[in-house]
């Protein structure tokens, strides 16, 4: 009970010191994959751009406070309008600046799940909630199963997975360039942080990273939810990660471990390196066991 409240204290410090971030010093960096797709790196999830000849899609759009400096960005690589914006999935980090976006003139587009869920007020872990978004902020453009767009001489092919970070996930694919953006399915280099009370599962992150391996080559480029670029042979490895921890967690369960007895028998050894992120290795073993005790 102690280490539980423990827990908890430092939990809320942590938001509250986030809640007070000065946003002010973070720097939107631009990284060039193709000729016409970048992707940007500030505070939140990875951005991703396309650029058309007459306008630009945009994927995910990071916080509020940083609008301005991410469309500043994105004018410094071309001038033409954002007429689009997806979001991969409901969470703030990548949805924040939605409303912002809309006054600008995008069109928001994603999954019938992430509009449902930013219509709602959303029940978050320890009694916190996240309030309904302005009519603005939220999709006007959803889909179920996959949606496609042509621009230029690109195939934009926008991908929904079931279950997997959350209910609402959505990859988009630019076919010709052969580049994926992943959302939050793939955490490179870290341990994933699924939202099991948004319909997440770690099944549904392992059957999402199956199919993506099916999907990309040696040469695609992958621009994770968050890290660094990555490739099939790093998103290969990730995945191994997590179907390892599964299963040792697993057989754990079997053993009737209880959880501080699995969190004590160190089943990440080996992945030491995927700590240090914002889901600790005790942290992942915590969502894993509680994934499988609910089956």
């Amino acid at each position: 009970m102690k280490k539980a409240l423990l827990f908890l204290v430092i939990l809320c410090i942590a938001n509250l010191s986030y809640a007070q971030r000065d946003f002010s010093k973070v720097e939107i960096k631009a990284e060039k994959i193709t000729d016409n797709i970048y992707t940007l790196f500030g505070s939140g999830g990875n951005i991703g751009v396309f650029v058309g000849k007459e306008q630009v899609l945009m994927i995910d759009d990071q916080f509020a406070p940083l609008s301005e400096k991410i469309i500043a960005a994105i004018q410094e690589i071309s001038d033409k309008p954002i007429h689009y914006l997806v979001n991969t999935h409901w969470h703030g980090d990548h949805t924040g600046g939605n409303e912002n976006l809309a006054k600008h003139g995008a069109t928001i587009v994603a999954h019938a799940n992430v509009h449902k869920r930013m219509s709602e007020e959303q029940k978050r872990p320890f009694g916190r909630t996240t309030p309904a978004a302005p009519e603005i902020a939220r999709p006007k453009i959803t889909f179920s199963d996959e949606l496609t767009f042509q621009m230029d001489d690109e195939q934009i092919m926008l991908i929904h997975v079931d279950n997997a970070h959350t209910d609402g996930d959505t990859w988009v694919y630019f076919v010709q360039s052969n580049v994926l953006h992943m959302g939050d399915t793939y955490f490179n280099g870290r341990f994933p942080y699924i939202d099991l009370g948004s319909g997440g599962s770690v099944t549904g992150v392992l059957a999402a990273l199956n199919q993506a391996l099916t999907l990309v080559d040696e040469e695609t480029v992958i621009i994770p939810g968050h890290g660094k670029l990555s490739n099939r042979k790093e998103l290969r490895a990730y995945r191994n990660m997590l179907g390892t921890l599964h299963e040792r967690v697993r057989l754990a369960i079997e053993a009737e471990k209880s959880l501080e007895e699995i969190k004590a028998a160190n089943l990440t050894e080996g992945y030491e390196s995927y700590d240090g992120g914002f889901i600790s290795a005790d942290k992942i073993v915590d969502i894993i066991y509680t994934d499988l005790s609910r089956e």
